[in-house]
């Protein structure tokens, strides 16, 4: 048994549908009642959709708050091209500095710490024993010398007496013979005085060059040889000094092409925290090979580091061996280019673009080429001119044509465009700020 209930489209039809005649024309009506009911679905659903469209153009004219932004003008400026590092403070020339010669600590003539110049002298070692082995050597050659200036006269002596005859040829002959030897052992005692008298300075151990003396490694009274590991101390050459730092290979070209051309490449040292320079420095050279593990070739840079007088009156230099500094290289120098402030530039993905204000206070995506920056301005290569106004804070949810309200401007709940330019449906930027 149907439920009384039930309700269906062509029930509907039939009891509304005329009573016909029996014959071939009984299923004429129902026919033409199903085209009605489609017909009039139909035109129901266009009319939702027109209304519909209708309200998303009211809403999209009468646009959304415009948004409260911060503009900035584009300016011509030159901006510099820089490659920025972390460096380390490498010295010309480090030494350890040992004895010569085996003997006792008589005296420790340095401070550590100080500086020293070349030869000046830093640990005296017991020269007693090599002063008398000096005049031992002198002696000798005293000895060697007197026997062969009498061997000479007895030469003379036989060559005048072989000459009348008067001695055998084999006598004079093997005096010749004494005075060669005589002569020779005086030659090795002339080179046993010296070098004593050489060993007897460097009972005097000095500086090999100028730098700073380091901690000392000895004390007086102890017995120093040539073959201690550690040395009586430690100089390291501080002025001038070097920096070594990596750079990038993709900047590798520029560099080579400025250096080639002679012109000097500026280097600036600063501290760890990159806020005071330490020094001024000049690029010197690049390494030979390019590290493969992180795409970068190693340079040096080379300042000058003279000592300054601290408050403590110790003359200390700015730059330390072995110090991490930030070095700040000058690559090259972009002239008269448009720059925005660094806050004005978004991403997306079209690429890197902007938000440009409009004379109807709407904005207008624009796609740019950055180029280096200083960290608060950004270089704009294309996209951009002189005198254009962009937004610099504020830009978080814009899109093309979103009205924006101007650093002035009264407050308000609507779009300012007048003109129905606000945001429209279906246009949006082909991505949101980030």
């Amino acid at each position: 048994m149907p439920s009384p209930w039930r309700f269906t489209l062509s029930s509907f039809i039939e009891d509304r549908a005329p009573e016909q005649p029996s014959g071939s024309h009984k299923s004429r009506p129902r026919w033409l009642a199903y085209v009605l009911v489609i017909g009039v679905l139909v035109v129901v659903a266009l009319g939702a959709r027109w209304f519909a469209a209708a309200g998303v153009t009211s809403n999209a004219k009468a646009g959304r708050p415009a948004a409260a932004v911060a503009i900035a003008t584009v300016a011509l400026a030159d901006m510099p091209e820089t490659v920025s590092a972390i460096g380390t403070v490498t010295p010309l020339d480090t030494a350890t500095v040992h004895t010569q010669l085996a003997g006792n600590v008589m005296a420790i003539l340095f401070k550590e710490g100080q500086m020293v110049s070349a030869g000046q002298p830093i640990v005296q070692v017991d020269p007693r024993p090599y002063a008398l082995t000096l005049k031992q050597a002198e002696g000798t050659l005293a000895r060697d010398s007197a026997s062969l200036a009498m061997a000479r006269l007895d030469l003379r002596r036989y060559e005048t007496l072989s000459a009348q005859d008067s001695i055998a040829r084999q006598t004079m002959e093997d005096e010749r013979a004494t005075v060669a030897q005589l002569e020779g052992t005086v030659a090795t005692d002339h080179a046993a005085v010296g070098s004593a008298r050489l060993n007897l300075q460097y009972t005097t151990i000095k500086a090999p060059f100028a730098g700073r003396i380091g901690l000392k490694q000895i004390t007086v009274g102890n017995y120093v040889t040539p073959s201690d590991a550690n040395g009586v101390a430690v100089v390291t050459r501080i002025d001038p000094i070097d920096i070594e730092f990596s750079v990038p290979q993709a900047m590798l070209g520029d560099v080579q092409r400025k250096v080639g051309s002679g012109a000097g490449l500026p280097v600036t040292i600063l501290d760890q925290d990159n806020k005071t320079v330490l020094a001024q420095a000049t690029f010197s050279t690049f390494d030979n090979q390019i590290n493969t593990s992180t795409g970068t070739v190693m340079a040096k840079a080379r300042a000058v580091n003279p000592p300054v007088s601290g408050k403590d009156g110790q003359n200390s230099p700015a730059l330390f061996p072995n110090q991490f500094v930030n070095v700040t290289m000058l690559v090259n120098t972009l002239r008269q280019v448009p720059v925005v402030p660094v806050s004005a530039l978004r991403h997306g993905s079209q690429g890197d673009f902007v938000f440009v204000v409009q004379p109807n206070k709407t904005v207008k995506i624009a796609i740019v080429r950055t180029g280096p920056s200083d960290g608060t301005r950004m270089a704009i290569l294309s996209g951009l001119q002189k005198g254009q106004i962009v937004v610099s804070e504020g830009a978080d949810g814009l899109d093309e044509g979103s009205a924006v309200r101007l650093p002035g401007d009264k407050s308000g709940g609507g779009s300012s465009d007048k003109s129905g330019g606000g945001s429209k449906s279906g246009k949006r930027a082909g991505a949101k700020a980030q």
